[in-house]
Protein backbone atom coordinates (compact mmCIF):
# COMPACT_ATOMS: atom_id res chain seq x y z
CA UNK A 1 0.00 0.00 0.00
CA UNK A 2 0.98 3.23 -1.09
CA UNK A 3 2.05 6.18 1.86
CA UNK A 4 2.81 8.90 -0.48
CA UNK A 5 0.05 11.17 1.10
CA UNK A 6 1.38 10.54 4.33
CA UNK A 7 4.54 13.00 3.17
CA UNK A 8 3.63 16.90 3.51
CA UNK A 9 4.29 19.23 0.52
CA UNK A 10 6.80 21.67 2.19
CA UNK A 11 6.26 24.83 0.21
CA UNK A 12 9.69 26.75 -0.76
CA UNK A 13 10.05 30.49 -0.66
CA UNK A 14 8.17 32.45 -2.80
CA UNK A 15 5.54 29.70 -2.91
CA UNK A 16 1.92 31.05 -1.58
CA UNK A 17 -1.05 28.74 -1.52
CA UNK A 18 -4.79 29.79 -0.98
CA UNK A 19 -7.54 27.30 -0.25
CA UNK A 20 -11.11 28.74 -0.25
CA UNK A 21 -14.18 26.68 -0.72
CA UNK A 22 -12.50 23.38 -2.34
CA UNK A 23 -10.67 25.34 -4.77
CA UNK A 24 -6.75 25.41 -4.33
CA UNK A 25 -4.68 28.31 -5.60
CA UNK A 26 -0.99 27.81 -5.90
CA UNK A 27 1.03 30.87 -6.73
CA UNK A 28 4.68 31.47 -7.63
CA UNK A 29 7.59 33.15 -9.04
CA UNK A 30 6.59 31.27 -12.33
CA UNK A 31 2.72 31.33 -12.79
CA UNK A 32 -0.17 30.28 -10.80
CA UNK A 33 -2.16 27.25 -10.90
CA UNK A 34 -5.65 26.29 -9.98
CA UNK A 35 -6.97 22.33 -8.63
CA UNK A 36 -10.39 21.56 -7.57
CA UNK A 37 -9.83 19.28 -4.04
CA UNK A 38 -12.18 16.21 -4.12
CA UNK A 39 -14.56 15.20 -1.41
CA UNK A 40 -12.42 12.79 -0.20
CA UNK A 41 -9.50 14.69 0.78
CA UNK A 42 -8.81 17.00 3.86
CA UNK A 43 -5.80 19.57 3.48
CA UNK A 44 -4.50 21.34 6.17
CA UNK A 45 -2.46 24.15 5.53
CA UNK A 46 0.76 25.03 8.42
CA UNK A 47 3.60 26.82 8.59
CA UNK A 48 4.74 26.15 4.96
CA UNK A 49 3.79 22.61 4.99
CA UNK A 50 0.61 21.23 3.65
CA UNK A 51 -0.81 17.96 4.96
CA UNK A 52 -3.24 15.49 3.38
CA UNK A 53 -5.87 13.31 5.28
CA UNK A 54 -8.43 11.08 4.64
CA UNK A 55 -11.99 12.63 4.99
CA UNK A 56 -13.46 9.09 5.18
CA UNK A 57 -11.86 5.39 6.11
CA UNK A 58 -12.62 3.85 2.38
CA UNK A 59 -10.14 2.85 -0.21
CA UNK A 60 -10.96 5.36 -2.73
CA UNK A 61 -10.69 7.76 -0.12
CA UNK A 62 -7.17 6.97 0.54
CA UNK A 63 -6.16 6.79 -3.16
CA UNK A 64 -7.51 10.20 -3.84
CA UNK A 65 -5.38 11.44 -1.15
CA UNK A 66 -2.35 10.20 -2.48
CA UNK A 67 -3.73 11.16 -5.78
CA UNK A 68 -3.86 14.62 -4.57
CA UNK A 69 -0.69 15.02 -2.72
CA UNK A 70 1.21 14.32 -5.64
CA UNK A 71 -1.03 16.59 -7.79
CA UNK A 72 -0.34 19.55 -5.30
CA UNK A 73 3.10 18.70 -5.31
CA UNK A 74 3.54 19.04 -8.66
CA UNK A 75 1.67 22.17 -8.99
CA UNK A 76 3.75 23.50 -6.27
CA UNK A 77 6.96 22.48 -8.17
CA UNK A 78 5.86 24.23 -11.15
CA UNK A 79 5.16 27.81 -10.00
CA UNK A 80 8.90 27.19 -8.52
CA UNK A 81 11.05 25.95 -10.87
CA UNK A 82 9.10 24.87 -13.58
CA UNK A 83 9.06 21.57 -16.04
CA UNK A 84 10.94 20.60 -18.88
CA UNK A 85 11.18 18.34 -21.67
CA UNK A 86 13.14 17.66 -24.47
CA UNK A 87 12.97 16.32 -27.84
CA UNK A 88 15.39 15.52 -30.49
CA UNK A 89 14.50 14.83 -34.21
CA UNK A 90 16.77 11.97 -35.53
CA UNK A 91 16.56 11.52 -39.63
CA UNK A 92 17.52 13.10 -42.62
CA UNK A 93 15.87 16.43 -43.58
CA UNK A 94 13.96 16.12 -40.00
CA UNK A 95 13.79 20.15 -38.73
CA UNK A 96 11.69 22.31 -36.21
CA UNK A 97 11.63 25.82 -36.16
CA UNK A 98 9.60 27.57 -33.19
CA UNK A 99 7.67 30.99 -34.93
CA UNK A 100 5.57 32.75 -31.95
CA UNK A 101 2.82 30.34 -31.00
CA UNK A 102 3.50 27.76 -33.93
CA UNK A 103 6.20 25.26 -34.15
CA UNK A 104 6.99 24.17 -37.69
CA UNK A 105 8.32 20.60 -38.28
CA UNK A 106 9.71 19.07 -41.19
CA UNK A 107 9.73 15.04 -40.54
CA UNK A 108 9.41 13.35 -44.13
CA UNK A 109 5.87 13.74 -45.33
CA UNK A 110 4.88 15.44 -48.22
CA UNK A 111 3.78 18.32 -46.12
CA UNK A 112 4.94 20.64 -43.11
CA UNK A 113 3.19 20.08 -40.21
CA UNK A 114 2.36 23.07 -38.23
CA UNK A 115 1.95 22.52 -34.11
CA UNK A 116 -0.40 25.10 -32.77
CA UNK A 117 1.16 25.70 -28.78
CA UNK A 118 -0.98 25.17 -26.46
CA UNK A 119 -1.72 28.27 -23.82
CA UNK A 120 0.70 28.40 -21.08
CA UNK A 121 3.54 26.43 -22.57
CA UNK A 122 6.86 27.72 -24.40
CA UNK A 123 8.39 26.37 -27.21
CA UNK A 124 12.30 26.82 -27.92
CA UNK A 125 14.63 25.18 -30.42
CA UNK A 126 17.80 25.79 -30.02
CA UNK A 127 18.76 24.15 -32.90
CA UNK A 128 17.47 22.39 -36.06
CA UNK A 129 17.04 18.93 -34.72
CA UNK A 130 16.31 19.89 -30.81
CA UNK A 131 12.80 20.88 -29.52
CA UNK A 132 12.47 22.20 -25.71
CA UNK A 133 9.35 22.29 -24.08
CA UNK A 134 9.10 24.50 -20.87
CA UNK A 135 5.73 25.32 -19.00
CA UNK A 136 4.77 25.47 -15.10
CA UNK A 137 2.03 22.48 -15.85
CA UNK A 138 3.49 18.81 -15.68
CA UNK A 139 0.43 17.09 -17.56
CA UNK A 140 0.25 19.92 -20.15
CA UNK A 141 4.52 20.02 -20.75
CA UNK A 142 4.19 16.06 -20.73
CA UNK A 143 0.91 16.02 -23.10
CA UNK A 144 2.79 19.17 -25.67
CA UNK A 145 5.32 16.63 -25.76
CA UNK A 146 3.93 13.16 -26.29
CA UNK A 147 1.89 15.09 -29.44
CA UNK A 148 4.77 16.38 -31.03
CA UNK A 149 6.34 12.50 -31.11
CA UNK A 150 3.16 10.85 -31.77
CA UNK A 151 3.82 13.14 -35.33
CA UNK A 152 6.60 10.38 -36.21
CA UNK A 153 7.38 8.23 -33.22
CA UNK A 154 11.02 6.56 -33.34
CA UNK A 155 11.65 3.16 -35.72
CA UNK A 156 13.12 0.00 -34.40
CA UNK A 157 15.02 -0.28 -37.99
CA UNK A 158 16.95 2.95 -38.72
CA UNK A 159 15.82 4.68 -35.50
CA UNK A 160 14.34 7.42 -37.08
CA UNK A 161 11.59 9.93 -35.87
CA UNK A 162 10.74 12.09 -33.13
CA UNK A 163 12.28 11.01 -29.38
CA UNK A 164 12.40 11.87 -25.61
CA UNK A 165 16.09 13.31 -25.09
CA UNK A 166 17.01 10.14 -22.65
CA UNK A 167 14.84 7.81 -24.57
CA UNK A 168 16.58 4.44 -25.89
CA UNK A 169 15.28 3.01 -28.70
CA UNK A 170 15.80 -0.70 -29.41
CA UNK A 171 17.05 -1.51 -32.83
CA UNK A 172 15.95 -4.34 -34.57
CA UNK A 173 17.75 -6.53 -37.15
CA UNK A 174 16.84 -6.00 -40.71
CA UNK A 175 15.71 -9.15 -42.49
CA UNK A 176 17.64 -11.80 -43.74
CA UNK A 177 17.19 -13.62 -47.32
Amino acid sequence: MSRIANNPVVLPKGVTVAISDRQMTVTGTKGKLEHTIHNAVNVNQGDNVLTFAQAEDTKASHAMTGTTRALVNNMVQGVAQGFEKRLTLIGVGYRAQAKGKVLNLTLGFSHPIDYAVPEGIEIETPSQTEVVIKGVDKQKVGQSAADIRAYRPPEPYKGKGVRYADEVVVRKEAKKK
